[in-house]
């Protein structure tokens, strides 16, 4: 049942005061291409607030105007970026306004009010989530091949800079998200029941393999991995972990009691995914098998 007469009703305190229309503002200027449909039902000397209309006002209004908070991060050069505070409407004084404007004489014009949305990671964190490496692993790969080589690059820049916090999951369909020509991704090989074909997005395996040596490394807990059906070269028997949006997926879990810290790059023909966390954590590192390339590559 909906009772929102029955809101209306509790609300008037004076006499009602309604002007032509609400005009919302964005650090003074007047908000444009957003439509709020009417706020209220008009009966004769009381406003009846309606809910779903206005919800939908303050969605579109939020789609507008609000801005993500982004986490501390490094770039390819190891030098950090600060954190950017976010902010969003905020809902509650919205509607405060709007009920000051129907049933309080307010004012038929205000500024948006926001609420600060504040990132998980900041640069404090981040400094201190270098201090310790506890897993890490490299593959290498054909440069001349392009379209495998970009799509690679993709991805490895996708899964770079993710912090997972105690008991937090990660899935590398959903941080690297659908390949897409629209972001970037090629067509290149893969591999389908047995046989190499061409499909957008070819060689972000490698990327996911490697990711899963890393972690298994630092002793992380793998919750999801499937391998080819196939053998594949950049990786020894059995340590791959192949991908597929809408299908095989890589998931594995931040067990520890600190934060941990993904750093992923391409370094001329390899691929290195390296895990981080503080200098105080307790972890239970794996032994992982290289391919002799590789192996040589860590010890130089």
């Amino acid at each position: 049942m909906n009772f929102s007469w029955l809101f209306g009703l509790l609300m008037i305190s004076q006499q009602v005061n309604l002007p032509d229309s609400l005009l919302f503002t964005n650090n003074g200027q007047p908000i444009t291409g957003v439509k709020c449909p009417q706020l209220s039902m008009n009966l004769p000397g009381l406003p009846l607030i309606q809910f779903d209309q206005l919800n939908q006002c303050m969605d579109e209004l939020d789609k507008l105007v609000s801005k993500p908070p982004r986490n501390a991060s490094f770039d390819r050069n190891g030098k950090m970026i600060p954190e950017q505070v976010g902010y969003r409407l905020h809902r509650q004084n919205f509607i405060e306004n709007v009920y000051s404007y129907y049933f309080n004489n307010g004012s038929s014009k205000f500024n948006l009010p926001y609420q600060t949305i504040y990132p998980k990671v900041d640069s404090e964190l981040l400094a201190d989530l270098q201090n310790k490496k506890i897993g890490g692993y490299v593959t290498s790969f054909n440069t001349f091949n392009q379209e495998r080589t970009n799509n690679i690059y993709l991805a490895t820049s996708a899964i770079n800079n993710v912090v997972l916090f105690p008991g937090e999951t990660f899935s590398f369909n959903h941080v690297v998200g659908k390949r897409t020509s629209e972001k970037g991704y090629l067509p290149a090989t893969v591999i389908k029941k047995g046989e190499f074909s061409e499909d957008i997005g070819g060689g972000i395996c490698q990327v996911s393999s490697t990711l899963y040596n890393a972690v298994d490394n630092a002793g992380l807990d793998v919750l999801k991995r499937f391998s080819h059906s196939r053998k594949v070269s950049y990786i020894p028997p059995g340590r791959d972990a192949t991908v597929s949006w809408n299908g095989p997926d890589f998931v594995f879990k931040n067990k520890y009691n600190q934060p941990i810290l993904i750093q992923a790059k391409t370094l001329r023909n390899k691929v290195v995914v390296d895990i981080y966390s503080s200098e105080v954590i307790k972890f239970e590192p794996r032994q992982v098998p290289y391919l002799p390339d590789d192996q040589n590559y860590l010890h130089k």
